[in-house]
């Protein structure tokens, strides 16, 4: 980017933004027509007051992808579609936590929870 043309970096996002929109209008609109109100997951049924909650998810994660069929869209809820994508990335390797740096814990609290249970039981 250059120091002549500050709003160029704006216009970018807002254009990329606006084509995103538009094509998930299009697809969105497509699947609401397919499939039932039903999420694909939870099962949770739904209506017109509510059908906002209701997203298309990518079974393949390519959002360009958009066969007419409808064979690569599944509805999910806003919560079975945030922990699908979660699972997406945990499977991927990128883990659960940015902030963690990759490591898993190798803490385990209750490891010896047996045996000190055992050593609090009043003898029979």
């Amino acid at each position: 980017m250059s120091a002549s043309d500050p709003g160029k970096l704006d216009r970018l996002v807002a254009d990329a933004r606006r084509a995103a929109e538009k094509r998930e209008r299009g697809y969105r609109e497509q699947a609401l027509k397919i499939y039932p109100w039903i999420c694909g997951r939870c099962a949770r049924e739904f209506t017109r007051a509510n059908v906002r909650e209701l997203t298309v998810h990518h079974r393949d994660h390519n959002h360009d992808n958009n066969p007419p069929d409808g064979s690569n869209w599944e509805l999910l809820c806003l919560y079975c579609h945030d922990n699908e994508h979660r699972r997406h990335l945990e499977a991927a390797g990128g883990g659960s936590s940015p902030s963690a740096g990759g490591r898993a814990s190798t803490y385990a609290p209750f490891a010896d929870l047996k045996e000190l249970l055992a050593k609090k039981k009043p003898p029979k």
